[in-house]
């Protein structure tokens, strides 16, 4: 049985599943494409290639491997897009939630059901059809569960946003004894460079009292001032709208002093070592031309 827990964003790592990019399928057609990077990236024939991808991935795996974290794969299902594991489900505490995903990406929940299956089955839940949410927008934080959101009525026409009100309803009532604050961010269709898909897109806590955060990501200034103030303004490192679009806030912890992140992110590495992190660097600049990262590609099951 795997005993899960995940109590916050940055406990020493033992068990997690990693996407895969093998057999990823053709360059979508434009009308596939989910977010705005992607499209962009399609019309510009710069659409990253398989090869480059699983390549990528597996700089991760050994990372992983070198900390000894047990890594799960999903089970390849042929021209899927497999890679980012944190949109289909998420664990808090040790209950593993599946997310409403777009209803076209089901199939990807199969391929990690040989890992459900070792869960205890009281501990696996789902939420009721109305509930739209994944994982790049729900973030245990100890006491906390930050959930990133999008408020505005135009939320139906709005594919880029991915998790409903009823969505943070939801986590208060299945953890109520945590506390939830939701974030409204900012959605675009069209500019990648105004669109926040997650909330780990414009915000992820790291060490035990640091963050990284993007303020245009937030609709309401006072929600991002609400994390400034709690992290401490000297605990912030504070990322641009270009370093927004290639995904700074999206690295992964291993530990409270162990970061994995894109070797191009220069100012924020450079960052994270002066603050006393260690920086595992990897290329992943490939992936995140589909407006994913690090923590998009990862599901973490279980943390000291």
């Amino acid at each position: 049985m795997l005993k899960l827990n995940v109590k916050n964003e940055t406990s020493r790592l033992r068990a997690v599943v990693l996407g895969t990019a093998k057999s990823n399928g053709p360059t979508p057609k434009l009308e596939e494409a989910y977010d705005p990077k992607s499209a962009q990236h399609i019309k510009a024939g710069t659409y990253p290639l398989e090869v480059d991808m699983v390549k990528e991935m597996e700089a991760v795996a050994n990372v992983f491997k070198k900390y000894n974290v047990k890594v799960y794969r999903p089970e390849l299902i042929e021209n899927c897009n497999q890679i980012f594991a944190r949109d289909i489900a998420f664990v808090i505490d040790d209950v593993f939630v599946k997310a409403n995903i777009l209803p076209d990406r089901e199939e990807e929940l199969e391929a990690v059901q040989y890992v459900i299956d070792q869960i205890d089955p009281e501990k696996v839940i789902r939420p009721p059809e109305e509930v739209h949410i994944e994982g790049g927008d729900v973030m245990p934080w100890n006491n906390y569960i930050f959930v990133g959101t999008y408020r505005e009525t135009d939320y139906s026409d709005c594919i880029v946003a991915r998790t409903n009100i009823q969505g943070v309803a939801f986590i208060e009532k299945t953890f109520p004894h945590k506390k939830v604050k939701s974030f409204n961010l900012r959605k675009s269709q069209t500019n990648p460079r105004d669109n926040a898909l997650h909330l780990d897109c414009c915000f992820q806590p790291i060490g035990t009292d640091k963050a990284i955060l993007h303020k245009e990501g937030f609709l309401e200034e006072e929600e991002y001032e609400w994390l400034l103030n709690y992290f401490g303004k000297e605990n912030c490192f504070i990322i641009t709208k270009d370093e927004m679009y290639n995904m700074n806030s999206n690295v992964f912890s291993i530990s409270e002093t162990v970061i994995i992140s894109e070797k191009n992110f220069t100012r924020l590495n450079t960052w994270l070592r002066e603050n006393g992190f260690t920086v595992e660097e990897v290329p992943y600049a490939e992936i995140a031309k589909q407006e994913g990262l690090l923590r998009c590609s990862t599901m973490p099951l279980i943390r000291d």
